[in-house]
């Protein structure tokens, strides 16, 4: 089926959000949007609308869509209202989206128990709401929840519950294996025989992983004939999780060739996009994660190794530039070479390969993530690593020392941060203090302070996101930390970058000084 166009739908912040542990904020919903978006994903799923504070927030202000069409989630109407008059769906509709995506029983069972209403009341149900979101947004779309168990006891209900929303005007009738616990040869088959009655482009699938089958099962179905996959980035989710999209859309891409929204070049983005979730997860990536783990395409030293560097489609299924990885070879500093020039070149640093410099940096990364740094996230900071070492980057403060202090005066009272900076700014050396809420907040503002005299650019800048990760837990409180910045300018664009430290203050001083320093370096702001 070469050529044929698959759409990909994302579920990472409604589904997603629903494993264990994770708590986003609407900053962090915001900003895996803008990163789904810009990978080329056809639909991102925003969240229900009114069923807590951060969805509502989200919908408020979602974030400019350049490629994807943002989706709203709910449910069919409840027994006894109007589609008009329903109270959930009123605030579903009430989000703009420009697609609605509705769950609703096709498995006779729960029609009858869970919903405790009638097999032609639910079909009712269905067809009400589905037709009113048809009318209300751009795109309907009807996830078929629990599909394949109501499909393998009353096959004739769960058939005439898909049909009655597809004629209420659903563009997308879902499949969904809800508890995941269809196996592949199941799907195919009952895929296969609902296409029969709906055509495929009409068709998506839905998967959990229950089995450790749903990324198996996705290709399945598509296989079958549907035309439309939704999943999360690395298969988050509750319970076992989603399918994994970061799996999916390679192996349709690369290994099935079908067509998505995403171009050849965007699919190197897919290892970023993998890690970015994670680091907003506060978690170490999978090393063993297919296609965009840190051992993917690694080659420990041994008897192959020789025949990897001479020809690595040898041992690997794919080149690992084509999803965004690297080839790691042990035993090898070539491959290092080639992943430093290769985010040398991604940063518009054009440098020749021979040029002795790259050893310098290639030799600071390592020692650097020997500490803890990780620039995988952080690609400010790595640029201006190398930028430094190439003796690019103006100096536009040098820092002489710097104090925090948080007092606390009495039961019940806010705590007091003060921060108190020493630094040189063109030649002119500076003391400033500052309070603040917290003493990184305390030093963000002492800096700013020292700084926007000489650097008004700096006034543009906003911290958007800031992470503490734990590298070393088992010396507890005097464990290595490693914190991230997410910071923002004016126009909107967006850099991370990254600070170590066995001190947090410290580490915090190193990713936000990073922070202000591309802000200057991309502004071309002069040093003194």
């Amino acid at each position: 089926m070469s050529g044929a166009r698959i759409h990909l739908y994302d579920c990472t912040l409604r589904d997603g959000q629903q494993m264990q542990g994770i708590d986003w904020g609407v900053a962090d919903k915001q900003a895996i949007a803008r990163a789904l978006d810009a990978f080329g994903v056809d639909t991102v799923e925003g969240g229900w609308p009114g069923a807590n504070p951060i969805d509502d927030a989200f919908f408020a202000a979602p974030p400019a869509m350049k490629r994807a069409k943002l989706s709203a989630f709910g449910m069919t109407r409840r027994a006894g209202r109007s589609a008009s008059n329903d109270p959930g769906l009123a605030a579903i509709f009430a989000a703009n989206t420009p697609i609605v995506t509705l769950v609703g029983k096709t498995w006779d069972y729960h029609a009858e128990i869970a919903l405790g209403v009638s097999l032609e009341e639910n079909l009712a149900m269905i067809a009400d709401s589905v037709a009113e979101a048809a009318r209300r947004a751009e795109t309907a779309m009807f996830d078929a929840e629990h599909f394949f168990d109501g499909y393998k006891r009353n096959r004739d209900y769960a058939l005439k519950a898909i049909n009655t929303a597809h004629e209420a005007g659903a563009r997308w009738i879902v499949l969904c294996d809800t508890n995941g616990g269809t196996l592949p040869d199941e799907v195919e088959a009952i895929v296969a025989e609902v296409a029969r009655h709906i055509p495929g482009e009409h068709l998506g699938f839905h998967g959990h992983n229950d089995t450790e089958n749903g990324v198996a099962n996705t290709l399945a179905a598509v296989r079958a004939g549907v035309r439309q996959v939704q999943g999360t980035i690395n298969g988050i989710g509750e319970r076992c999780g989603n399918a994994n999209l970061i799996s999916i859309i390679p192996n349709l891409m690369l290994k099935m060739g079908y067509e998505t929204g995403i171009t050849e070049d965007g699919l190197r983005g897919l290892t970023k996009l993998s890690r970015m979730l994670d680091e907003r997860l506060n978690r170490a990536p999978a090393r063993g994660a297919a296609f965009v783990g840190e051992s993917a395409f690694a080659h420990k030293g041994g008897l192959h190794v020789s025949a990897v560097e001479r020809d690595p489609a040898t041992y690997e299924h794919i080149s690992p530039d084509r999803v965004g990885n690297r080839r790691h070879i042990v035993v090898s500093d070539q491959a290092g070479r080639s992943n430093i020039l290769s985010r040398l070149r991604d940063v518009g640093i054009d440098i020749d390969p021979d040029d002795r410099r790259i050893k310098r940096i290639l030799d600071e990364v390592k020692a650097r993530e020997f500490q803890g740094y990780a620039y995988d996230g952080a690609e400010a900071s790595f640029e201006l690593l190398a930028r430094k070492v190439l003796g690019t980057v103006p100096e536009y403060f040098h820092l002489e020392s710097f104090r925090t202090l948080v007092e606390r005066r009495g039961e019940g009272e806010e705590p007091l941060s003060e921060a108190t900076l020493k630094i040189v700014v063109r030649g002119e050396r500076v003391l400033t203090v500052a309070e603040g809420n917290g003493p990184v907040n305390a030093l963000d503002a002492a800096l700013r302070k020292a700084l926007l005299p000489h650097y008004p650019e700096v006034a543009a800048l906003r911290l958007v996101d800031y992470k503490v990760r734990i590298l070393a837990p088992d010396q507890a409180t005097a464990a290595v930390t490693r914190v991230m910045i997410e910071s923002e300018d004016a126009t909107g664009a967006r850099w991370s970058t990254v600070g170590v430290s066995g001190n947090v203050i410290e580490a915090s001083f190193g990713a936000l000084g990073d922070a202000i320093t591309y802000l200057l370096m991309r502004e071309g702001a002069a040093g003194g």
